[in-house]
C-alpha cells in the first residue's frame, strides 16, 4: 500500500512517505538516504559467486547488534548485517570480504528498529526491511551500498505498519519458486479478518519500487490464522523482524 499515492483501487498495501508518521505464504491461503560506502569497493551483488566487495578501512562498529545473513555481494559466502542504536543509529553491513557500508536511520517513531535481509525476485536482489512499528523502511544492498529505495517520484518506498491505515506488514511470497516482495494488510470485519496482498515491482536493483498486482488472498480468516498474523509482521521468507534476529541494542 503506498502511504503517499494508492492505487485506484485503494488496495495498495506499501506506502510512499517520508514521514514516520508479508505476505502469507501461498499455501497460508494458503521507506532515500544516501548511503555510506567507499566507490572503490563497488561490484554487483547477487550474480553468482565472485570477488565480492573490496575490503574497506572502516568495519562493523563497536556494539553494534549482528547477525549472520545471506550473501549480498555474489562472493558465495554469507555476510554480516549490524544495527547500532541511539539517536544516531544506522542499519549496515559487512561483507566476507572485509567491505563494509551503512546508513542512518531516519524515523520520528519511538520503537526500537530490527531488520531482516533477503534475496527477492528473480535476479536475487538483495535487499533490507527495517521494521520501525509505525513503518517499515526498505533498502537496496546493491553494489556495496545500502540504498534506500524510493518510487518513480522519488520519494522513499515505505511500507505502513497500521500507523497511516493503509497497511500492516510486509512480507515475501513465493511465486515460482521465487521469494517475491509484497506489502500486506489485515482487516477485521466483525469476528473474522479480510487479507489484501500487494506485490512491489523493483528495479534499477532495488532502488527503485511501484506497487504491482493486488490480490486477496484470505477471507473469512482466524485471528490466529497463519495468514492474518503474517500479514502483521515483516517478514521475508523464514526471517521475521524482531524475532531473535537483528534488532537496535540498547543504548
Amino acid at each position: 500500500m503506498l502511504v503517499a499515492a494508492l492505487t485506484a483501487a485503494g488496495l495498495s498495501l506499501t506506502g510512499c512517505s517520508s514521514t514516520d508518521d508479508a505476505t502469507p505464504t501461498d499455501a497460508a491461503s494458503d521507506a532515500a538516504l544516501r548511503p555510506t560506502t567507499d566507490p572503490a569497493s563497488e561490484t554487483s551483488a547477487g550474480a553468482g559467486a565472485g570477488a565480492g566487495c573490496t575490503a574497506t578501512e572502516v568495519g562493523t562498529p563497536a556494539g553494534a547488534a549482528t547477525t549472520e545473513i545471506v550473501d549480498v555481494d555474489g562472493d558465495g559466502a554469507p555476510d554480516t548485517a549490524w544495527m547500532t542504536g541511539g539517536s544516531g543509529r544506522s542499519f549496515g553491513v559487512t561483507t566476507a570480504s572485509g567491505a563494509t557500508f551503512s546508513t542512518p536511520i531516519v524515523s520520528a517513531s519511538p520503537v526500537p528498529a530490527s531488520a531482516v535481509v533477503n534475496v527477492v525476485g528473480d535476479d536475487a536482489t538483495p535487499i533490507a526491511l527495517v521494521d520501525l512499528g509505525r513503518e517499515a523502511q526498505l533498502f537496496s544492498l546493491i553494489n556495496c551500498a545500502v540504498t534506500q529505495t524510493v518510487d518513480a517520484s522519488d520519494t522513499a518506498y515505505v511500507f505502513d505498519r497500521g500507523f497511516a491505515d493503509q497497511g500492516t506488514g510486509v512480507g515475501c511470497t513465493e511465486v515460482v519458486g521465487v521469494l517475491q516482495l509484497a506489502g500486506l494488510r489485515a482487516v477485521q470485519e466483525g469476528g473474522t479478518w479480510t487479507v489484501t496482498r500487494t506485490l512491489v515491482d523493483l528495479s534499477d536493483g532495488g532502488r527503485v519500487a511501484a506497487d504491482g498486482t493486488v490480490d486477496v488472498v484470505a477471507e473469512g480468516a482466524a485471528a490466529a490464522d497463519p495468514v492474518v498474523t503474517t500479514a502483521q509482521e515483516v517478514s521475508c521468507g523464514d526471517i521475521v523482524a524482531g524475532d531473535g534476529g537483528l534488532a537496535e541494542p540498547e543504548a
